[in-house]
């Protein structure tokens, strides 16, 4: 891969005005969000950029349905080498999986369908092992093209297409044909997949926010990249222009302003006329402005649909800023005092109080789980939507305490497992093994004197988890709280000390 580093300038050279960024990074942390990462490109140019630690700029993060325009992208690639048509049957990509006598609209089914959302269905069938057999099994009760339906295994769809074309997965096709050429490091994707081993190209990318930022420029480029045409001019057209109207969203998620307005190849449009996104759960947002040669990307956690619609309608009052009011000129002191800001973000730090007298009584106890199902550090997002089978929950651990550090020692009945987490105001790195994204950063603190908080830090995901021990005598109750907005619902866990 020959990767090309993008040209950094100042907002003012960028026609933008370094105080009307300070505005944008001033709403991202006033509470409507927790901003992980954000990048500000204009003709071409990166003009804004930075992460809050301990987010960086290399470190994957969880895309959730912005992984669809990376399988919508893989299906344009064949297009534009001539592997596939948009108006290709379902059933005649798959006759081994299509029922018997399928019904008169799924006959209908095509690829195109598929891309925009427009299947026809009315539900999706669960990720088991035969999900592609269930898919094609699942009721079209209404034209295909003439209804909309979310259809997250409808995306996943895109990637078995591309598996019976090609005979390659999808990270494995995309890689010389898009990845290699557009700058974005490969072996620093993961996907979680179906039960069957097909990426879940409908959320299960893992990328960073540049390597979005780096993929929406190409559909702003129409196509190309270094005089390279990637993607056909025709398929860059129908994938950022309506293709299917998307106002029956407002049905079953009425604060998500932005979700009604239409959809492209696996591509929103957005509320300012002409502006497209790509767009995962808890806002991952790449955010293409044409009018004004502009792309933003950021990646965070902006739980539930009414966070993330705050998110989008902050960004479109900072678009009408640039357009109202264009730098003039350079402002060495406002730029400077941006970059400075931009280069020092940081989330507040974890809580500091590593005392208490009941550390004591419980340093070296082990504990016996009696009720509910412990998954230390689980993310559901591999369960929940690519069928993953659940880890073996923990059946007893053991709470060693020093200065500075809690290591809670955990067995499962066949395997041990040591975590770390910092009491000393920071956060200690912690890799759990068999996880896909399994990176921790594990914190802890006493909230009360018999109550201690571990905080685990999952910093490929968008996600935060808060285990909350309260002690009593001889037993202990474990409340789990996580932000994710795919995650497992974990009852109150209940152990006794041995």
């Amino acid at each position: 891969m020959t990767r090309k580093e993008f040209e950094r300038i100042t907002p003012e050279q960028a026609g933008i005005c370094s105080e009307d960024i300070e505005w944008l990074l001033d709403q991202l942390e006033s509470g409507i969000t927790e901003p992980h990462g954000l990048m500000i490109m204009r003709h071409g140019k990166i003009c804004a950029e930075g992460w809050w630690s301990p987010y960086a700029p290399g470190i994957r993060h969880g895309q959730q349905s912005h992984s669809k325009t990376y399988a919508a992208t893989a299906i344009g690639i064949a297009y534009t080498e001539g592997l596939l048509k948009l108006d290709e049957r379902l059933i005649d990509i798959f006759p081994e999986e299509a029922p018997e006598n399928p019904s008169e609209n799924l006959k209908l089914l095509t690829i195109h369908d598929v891309l925009c959302m427009g299947c026809g269905m009315d539900e999706m069938p669960e990720p088991t092992v035969n999900w592609l057999h269930d898919f094609l099994h699942t009721p079209v009760r209404h034209k295909p093209g003439t209804t909309y339906m979310y259809n997250s295994v409808g995306s996943s769809v895109l990637a078995a297409i591309i598996k019976k074309k090609t005979g390659l997965g999808l990270h494995e096709y995309l890689k010389p044909r898009l990845y290699d050429k557009i700058g974005i490091l490969s072996d620093n994707h993961r996907w979680i997949k179906m039960p069957d081993g097909t990426e879940m190209g409908g959320g299960g990318l893992f990328s960073t926010t540049e390597d979005n930022l780096r993929l929406m420029k190409l559909y702003a480029n129409g196509g190309v990249w270094d005089n390279e045409r990637i993607l056909a001019e025709d398929y860059v057209k129908r994938a950022t222009s309506l293709q299917n109207e998307s106002a029956t969203e407002a049905i079953g998620n009425p604060e998500a302003r932005d979700n009604f307005v239409g959809y492209g190849y696996q591509i929103w449009m957005c509320q300012p006329e002409g502006v497209y996104r790509a767009d995962g759960a808890m806002g991952q947002f790449t955010i293409v402005v044409p009018d004004l040669d502009m792309l933003i990307a950021i990646t965070e956690n902006a739980s539930g649909a009414h966070w993330a619609q705050a998110i989008l309608d902050t960004m479109w009052a900072f678009l009408e800023r640039i357009r109202k009011n264009p730098a003039a000129g350079e402002n060495k002191t406002a730029s400077d005092a941006l970059k400075k800001r931009m280069s020092a973000l940081s989330l507040p730090a974890p809580k500091y109080h590593p005392f208490s007298p009941y550390m004591e009584k419980v340093d070296g106890s082990s504990y016996q789980v009696e009720e509910g199902n412990f998954y230390l550090g689980c993310d559901g997002v591999e369960m929940i939507m690519g069928g993953t089978p659940l880890p073996p929950a923990v059946q007893s651990f053991t709470l060693h305490f020093t200065c500075d550090t809690l290591c809670i020692s955990t067995d499962d009945g066949n395997e041990t497992f040591d975590l770390w987490a910092a009491m000393d105001g920071s956060r200690r790195q912690n890799l759990i093994p068999g996880r896909l994204a399994g990176q921790v950063l594990a914190s802890a603190w006493w909230e009360q004197e018999n109550v201690l908080v571990i905080e685990l830090r999952k910093i490929e995901t968008c996600g935060k988890e808060t285990l909350t021990f309260n002690f009593k005598e001889d037993q202990v109750t474990i409340e789990d709280e996580d932000t994710l907005a795919f995650k497992l619902e974990m009852p109150t866990i209940v152990a006794k000390r041995k």
